[in-house]
């Protein structure tokens, strides 16, 4: 059998030439995780799957991290030589990239809390509820399909812990995963109960470049052999993660009848390595599906930038104002709240007010994002109207005092007027920021307009389309107001006719 492979794998790479492998070592065991005895190492059934190809090939092996949502593209631009991460057998992915055969085949299950076990069975049971998944996945578009026909409502997260935390948490009613997810979350998070009936059944797969097919052929003889061998049992059997399925699964690669996974609502098809899988739609006509999608996100993103925006500028005031006329403990205070906000990142602000604080108060994903970002972004407006309170030259403020104006009639008729003109272009550049930096609500399940872009070109299989429209929309938002704002500037700078 190995003089087998050898033949059919062709002259063997010198050893100084290692496989690249893509992963994610965020998602965690039993995929891949950090070797708690040596951080640096990775380890999991896709690490030891990625070993045993490269030993066949007569490569060492080495793991280059990459993020789980960009492993479809950096796949194509070759930035690896193959991608090993629970990734599943789609349409899209066979339509773009070169796909391996199957190693592994999982079942989409639901987990709800135990409490709930008798009370939501189905997908059908869970009308008008929110079921959480990872973006961009099979589920995702399982979920998307059952919103039309019985009412629940996708939750999209960008990791696959969260959602079992916000399950346990009551954010959630249900979390639609892979088995294999499922199971290490029920081991770690007691309270939860999967349900035994399978939604749906898919596979993972490896996921090569499109130039890379003969690459692809080669690893498939690789995984093939090491099917028949038993060798690929064992590894699945030392990460807890083989079943009665795995079998059947070789069964049908061995008689040539597996079947690829279909899109939702579509019926699959026999195919092979080379295959394109289920017919898809046009990038085009995808497009038009998505576009009321991509608009609902836009205006989600809109408003919540509108809103973190007015709590920006209104705390910011309050703080630039305080540090400028209150007491030594006052200006101590609000200077210690804007080191710590600027000196910290916005997306550890958002974990800790949304999941830091869910044991004190379980605030909506909307209200925990419009905290978050309003409550960052009043540290820097703070610091740009402070500096325009200063700005105001000294002789208008004695010239205030001297006709017995109050520190408070100075400010509202003579300073901050001033103040606020000098403020406008930078405040208005700050609220064009916080469009973009509002694609970090996303990890609070917060589905703005670059989340349901990056789902829309998951499942296309290219950034181009919906990379285009979704620039669009930001453009379409922000130019308006920065038009607005210098039409301000220009109007307020020009001087006064005599």
């Amino acid at each position: 059998m190995v003089v087998a492979v050898a033949l059919a794998a062709g002259p063997v790479e010198a050893q100084s030439t290692p496989l690249r492998w893509g992963g994610d070592s965020e998602g965690g065991a039993p995929y891949i995780e950090a070797d708690p005895q040596d951080p640096s190492r990775v380890q999991g059934f896709d690490v030891d799957i990625a070993e045993l190809i490269a030993k066949e090939l007569g490569r060492p092996a080495e793991f280059i991290q990459t993020a789980y949502a960009s492993l479809d593209q950096s796949a194509a631009r070759g930035d690896f030589d193959i991608a090993l991460n629970g990734l599943e057998d789609t349409p899209a992915r066979r339509a773009t990239l070169a796909v391996t055969v199957p190693y592994y085949e999982f079942s989409e299950v639901l987990t709800v809390r135990a409490e709930d076990a008798q009370r939501f069975r189905s997908l059908e049971d869970l009308r008008g509820h929110r079921v959480a998944t990872l973006g961009g996945t099979t589920a995702y578009e399982l979920l998307l399909a059952a919103a039309r026909e019985h009412g629940v409502v996708p939750i999209s997260y960008d990791d696959d812990v969260h959602p079992y935390e916000d399950l346990l948490h009551a954010r959630v009613d249900a979390v639609l995963l892979d088995n294999v997810i499922a199971e290490r979350s029920m081991r770690r998070m007691p309270g939860l109960a999967t349900q035994p009936e399978a939604i749906a059944v898919g596979h993972y797969v490896g996921i090569l470049g499109p130039a890379q097919r003969q690459l692809r052929d080669r690893i498939d003889v690789i995984l093939r052999a090491a099917m028949a061998d038993g060798r690929l049992e064992a590894i699945l059997r030392r990460w807890l993660v083989w079943n009665d399925r795995q079998p059947k699964l070789y069964e049908r690669l061995a008689q040539g009848t597996y079947r690829a996974a279909p899109e939702v609502g579509e019926s699959a098809g026999v195919v092979d390595s080379d295959s394109t899988g289920a017919s898809r739609p046009s990038g085009q006509a995808m497009a038009w599906q998505y576009l009321p999608s991509l608009l609902s996100a836009a205006v989600t993103t809109l408003v919540l930038s509108c809103l973190s925006m007015a709590i920006a500028v209104g705390l910011g005031a309050v703080i630039a104002t305080a540090r400028v006329y209150g007491n030594r403990v006052l200006r101590a205070l609000f200077t210690a709240y804007v080191e710590v906000i600027r000196g910290t990142p916005i997306l550890l602000q958002l974990f800790v007010i949304y999941y830091g604080l869910a044991s004190v108060v379980r605030l909506p994903a909307f209200i925990a994002a419009l905290l978050g970002l309003g409550l960052n972004y009043a540290a820097y407006e703070s610091e740009i109207y402070r500096g325009a309170l200063l700005a105001v030259p000294r002789g208008q403020l004695e010239a205030a005092r001297v006709l017995g104006l109050s520190n408070w009639q100075t400010l509202r008729l003579v300073r901050a007027p001033q103040a606020f003109r000098f403020a406008l272009a930078p405040t208005t550049n700050d609220f064009v920021a916080m469009l973009k930096d509002s694609s970090l609500v996303s990890v609070l399940t917060v589905m703005e307009l670059t989340k349901q872009t990056q789902i829309f070109a998951t499942n296309l299989g290219s950034w181009v389309i919906p990379g285009a429209l979704c620039a669009a929309m930001y453009l379409a938002m922000s130019l308006p107001l920065a038009q607005v704002a210098r039409r301000l500037e220009a109007r307020w700078s020009a001087p006064e006719s005599l």
